[in-house]
């Protein structure tokens, strides 16, 4: 399974690198994301989950 964030969704996102030239190469831009224990379904689970709705208090650790 790809990281992805389980409450937000936030994964890694591409793009383009861009010279002064404007040549374009492939890049990607990674989520920050944390291997957290929460409950999912009544059960503790490790699962990746985004800084930002950790901050937010979307999510209430275990």
């Amino acid at each position: 399974m790809a990281k992805q964030c389980v409450i937000t969704g936030r994964k890694t996102s591409t793009g383009n690198r861009r010279s002064h030239a404007l040549n374009a190469n492939r890049r990607t831009w990674k989520a920050n994301l944390q291997k957290v224990r929460i409950l999912v379904d009544g059960k503790p689970k490790k699962v990746w989950v985004s800084t930002r709705a950790l901050k937010s208090g979307k999510v209430e650790r275990v």
